[in-house]
């Protein structure tokens, strides 16, 4: 079934994005987020021209051609942009399926183990250890992540003495029973890191991410080589090559591919797969509550090495305005700390119309 019409509804934080078949038929995807309104004119120049007239079973080609047709631009936003047309092409072959996507890659619908996930540094120790209570009390979160360091931050605390505050404030008041995972947002050098990590595993911290700015694989190493609980990353990297370095040199033990920035599902398989191969588990980034997340919990309902999670943004209106009323009905219901993959065809979720009726609109076709 030949591709006739790409379209794209963005503003400056998500894009969304239809393709429509000779028949009519539709499927939607989302280009990553932040900066998307840039991100949809790369789609409408770089992916569409290369895709237009071509059938739907080619994507797994396309993806391969695409990069080598735009092989003079190898970095970020065009996998961010092709991200667009593989996931829309996802939802599209599970509607014809009459199928969610997991169980098109092999996996099924059902539930995922959320761990809660703060965004936030411009707060209390006490007070982010409060709000953690409140979403074990209403959601039964089982799991949660903070973070510490500041947002590459070179050793420099978001403000002096926070890191050391916070992580036995969070410890303590949510107690022995929860997971603890936390983010360092590329802020520390590996020495700093390896002390940040000690005193994680001396209250039980299980997971560090991204402690190293996370384009110095040698320093980060440094830190998984050091400690004992679990340093990971790979949210920011979409070149198979860095992968397979990051992955041969073990230089973390979980790897944490975002499907948006990866390129899409096609491509996030892949390195799953590399991980797979190297007894690496994989628990995508998926950081805020558009598609992301919905494409995230798909795909750990496939794999063979999905990780023990599915991160899951807590952060609301106040933090995240723009990621309102994206949904006619929000697929992002959290019980008992579980999300869950419904047995709807396709990504099984539909956009709101009235965002679609806000946002900026863009057109391709097919010219016969």
């Amino acid at each position: 079934m030949k591709i006739i019409k790409l379209e794209s509804f963005a503003n400056e934080f998500v894009g969304f994005i239809r393709v429509t078949a000779e028949d009519g038929s539709t499927g939607w995807g989302q280009v990553s987020t932040y900066h998307s309104d840039i991100t949809v004119q790369v789609f409408h120049r770089q992916i569409a021209p290369w895709a237009l007239g071509r059938d739907m079973s080619e994507l797994e080609a396309l993806t391969v051609e695409i990069t080598e047709r735009e092989h003079k631009f190898p970095g970020s936003y065009l996998r961010r942009a092709l991200a667009g047309l593989d996931t829309a092409i996802w939802d599209w072959r599970g509607k014809q399926a009459g199928k969610p996507v997991a169980e098109l890659l092999g996996g099924s619908a059902g539930p995922l183990r959320a761990y809660a996930s703060s965004m936030r540094r411009d707060i209390t120790a006490r007070d982010e250890a409060d709000r953690l209570l409140a979403l074990r009390e209403k959601h039964g979160f089982d799991a949660f992540k903070f973070r510490v360091g500041a947002e590459c931050g070179h050793d420099i605390d978001e403000w002096p003495g926070r890191t050391e505050e916070v992580v036995p404030t969070v410890r303590i008041m949510l107690g022995d029973k929860v997971s603890l995972l936390v983010d360092g947002n590329s802020g520390f050098s590996a020495p700093r890191a390896i002390e940040v990590g000690k005193l994680l595993q001396d209250n039980g911290v299980e997971h560090f991410e991204e402690p190293c700015p996370y384009w110095l694989m040698e320093e980060t190493k440094q830190v998984t080589d050091a400690l004992t609980l679990d340093v990971t990353g790979g949210e920011q990297d979409c070149d198979f090559q860095h992968w397979r370095r990051m992955i041969d040199m073990r230089a973390v033990d979980i790897i944490q591919p975002d499907i948006l920035y990866m390129g899409g599902m096609h491509r996030t398989l892949q390195v799953a797969a590399m991980g797979q191969a190297a007894d690496l588990p994989c628990t995508p980034h998926c950081a805020n509550l558009s598609m992301v997340t919905l494409f995230t919990m798909h795909l750990l309902r496939a794999i063979p090495n999905a990780g023990k999670y599915l991160e899951f943004s807590i952060e609301g209106a106040d933090y995240y305005p723009w990621q309102q009323n994206l949904f006619v009905s929000s697929p992002y219901e959290i019980t008992d700390g579980k999300a869950t993959v419904t047995d709807a065809p396709g990504w099984g979720v539909e956009i709101n119309p009235e965002w679609l009726d806000r946002s900026s609109y863009q057109v391709s076709e097919f010219e016969t």
